[in-house]
């Protein structure tokens, strides 16, 4: 599937969250104009997770506007078991985002807008730490671009010119040994 064929998906197949409502003003000659701006985080629980902003007069045509960008910008994740196949960090602005596998039964370790994101997208075991600026906009934004750069064993193996054993987390291969 690529990153552009949602319609595969019914509404009711989609988990949808609603991370962020802010109101946000724009100074006019009669004074402010008021308006809300909305982050929505979409996904389907088996590595497809996207993110979406909608900005309205009004939070429920806001709310609208976020979860139909957020359905057209969903993206593949890679997901080994129940977590993450390798650690990872992903920058947006200030925002830095550290993404590290866990082992079974850890759960998320991850608060606000990484765990929206990366519950969305069906990961239930990873440690997450935000090291950089804790914008909320900026830390999901930075967390679905480090989801991005997650490759499988079998990838990350082949560039390494290794087995897709000495790749994979070391509890696994504790088990195998």
């Amino acid at each position: 599937m690529s990153d552009f064929e949602i319609s595969e998906y019914s509404a009711t197949e989609l988990e949808e969250r609603v991370v962020d409502i802010a109101r946000v003003a724009k100074v006019v000659k009669g004074g402010r104009r008021f308006n809300f701006r909305v982050t929505v985080v979409v996904g389907d629980g088996r590595g497809n997770v996207g993110v979406g902003v909608g900005k309205a007069n009004a939070v429920p045509d806001a709310m609208r506007k976020a979860s139909d960008r957020a359905r057209k910008n969903m993206h593949k994740v890679s997901i080994y078991k129940s977590t993450i196949p390798h650690e990872v960090i992903g920058k947006v602005a200030g925002s830095k985002i550290l993404l590290k596998p866990a082992s079974p039964g850890t759960g998320v370790i991850a608060g606000g807008g990484v765990r929206a994101v990366v519950e969305a997208a069906g990961i239930s075991d990873i440690l997450t730490k935000s090291l950089g600026s804790s914008n909320i906009l900026n830390v999901v934004f930075a967390t679905l671009k480090a989801l991005d750069q997650l490759k499988t064993p079998e990838i990350e193996a082949a560039r390494r010119g290794k087995t897709p054993k000495d790749v994979t987390p070391f509890w696994d291969r504790r088990k195998n040994a």
